[in-house]
């Protein structure tokens, strides 16, 4: 981690792969960092770690999505694909704890954010895996809707991306 941040970037990437047990920082700590210094850079989690305190510590610091190493190539190259569609792919065993996590934590009166009920519901797509385009779908509307819905929530919520926004949702139980 600390090789990546006194390096130089010459090409600022789309997507950057981050693993959790780097010698010196980890991957967890340099995502905020990583976050603040290429904040248009989607940063995806490529790890052996599997268990809820690292997922849930990874995706609340910033990371787009939570694969695990053991991930077959074809699929890697799906989930970069579909980071750079707005999506957060995650490998299916990880999807299953985070579910199993949101399941367990009892949401707060919605109001402590100010989050209108259309926003819960497009919160609570994000939260499912949706990326804008589908969540577009799902709610019948358009994708400037989207956008324009996602900026008041990062406002509210007082985020900078969709995987903050998705994070702090279930820090904060916003979304059942």
């Amino acid at each position: 981690m600390e090789e990546a941040f006194a390096r130089p970037w010459n090409e600022i990437p789309l997507v950057a792969l981050v693993d959790i047990g780097l010698p010196g920082m980890s991957g967890i700590q340099g995502l905020p960092i990583l976050r603040e210094k290429y904040p248009d850079v989607a940063l995806l989690m490529l790890t052996i770690y599997d268990d809820d305190e690292r997922i849930f510590d990874a995706l609340c610091a910033g990371a787009c999505g939570y694969l695990l190493k053991k991930t077959p190539p074809d699929k890697l190259l799906e989930a970069l694909a579909e980071v750079l569609a707005g999506g957060a792919p995650m490998s299916p065993e990880i999807a299953r704890r985070v579910l199993r996590l949101f399941r367990e934590i009892r949401p707060r009166e919605a109001a402590d954010a100010r989050l209108t009920p259309h926003e819960l519901r497009l919160l609570k797509l994000l939260v499912e895996g949706h990326n804008y385009q589908s969540a577009a779908a799902e709610l019948g509307v358009s994708f400037s809707t989207i956008n324009f819905h996602m900026q008041n929530i990062y406002g509210k919520l007082q985020v900078h991306s969709k995987s903050e926004a998705v994070a702090k949702a279930l820090r904060q139980r916003l979304v059942r």
